[in-house]
């Protein structure tokens, strides 16, 4: 994380982040057909909440969910680029004192932070490792590289769709699985809408959500 001193800074060099990451995004998208762009999760999102979340690792989520109003220290800023707006609020041991507990020590813990704080609709989850940083280029590495992960993901299911008109509840659920990050809910859901796949089937538990995904638009694009 960038040196920044006292909890205005940080809150600021935060601010400054998240927007950086919203305008790599919908520049990234430029190129789009409208009505593509307009499904992406994020633009499609319109108005959200972003959580910056501190434990050992700093968690930055954007949701649709509902959150109560601001309690007690918790702080929140209001912020719109483009067609987005959004209210960017903070959370650490102070606010959450759950967040104490959680024990980061072998790793990020993603699915944990998001059950704290009752997240369940998640448009994007970024992590910032300890040493990491808030600059304008880590804001646009981050918005580009979220944007053309969206789009291929997007690309991908609308195919999926396409290919199972019959089982569109199941490909709306693994899309959405996708983007909350449950790995193992895209496998199993994978499975379901392949059953005759070996590939799948010995897919081991933590395989990368994107890999689930081509292969089973692979398989179904393929003679069966």
């Amino acid at each position: 994380m960038s040196q920044t001193s006292g909890p205005e800074s940080m809150r600021q060099a935060m601010a400054d982040y998240v927007a950086g990451v919203h305008r790599a995004y919908l520049e990234a998208t430029q190129g789009l057909a409208p009505a593509d762009r307009g499904r992406l999760p994020l633009t499609a999102a319109g108005s959200f909440t972003v959580a910056a979340i501190g434990t050992r690792n700093l968690h930055v989520i954007a949701t649709t969910d509902r959150l109560p109003p601001p309690q007690g220290p918790e702080v929140a800023i209001d912020a719109a680029e483009g067609d987005l707006t959004w209210t960017l609020r903070f959370f650490d041991p102070v606010v959450l004192p759950a967040l104490g507990l959680l024990d980061e020590s072998e790793g990020a813990r993603p699915e944990r932070v998001r059950d704290l704080l009752g997240i369940g609709s998640v448009v994007y989850h970024l992590t910032v490792p300890p040493g990491g940083g808030l600059s304008a280029h880590h804001a646009l590495h981050s918005g580009t590289g979220l944007a053309h992960t969206h789009a291929a993901a997007s690309r991908d299911y609308d195919s999926i769709a396409a290919l199972l008109p019959e089982r569109s509840d199941a490909v709306i659920e693994m899309r959405a699985a996708e983007a909350a990050e449950l790995g193992i809910s895209v496998l199993l859901l994978a499975r379901l809408l392949a059953p005759s796949d070996p590939e799948l089937a010995g897919m081991a538990p933590g395989t990368p959500a994107q890999d689930v995904r081509r292969r089973l638009l692979t398989y179904l694009r393929g003679p069966r």
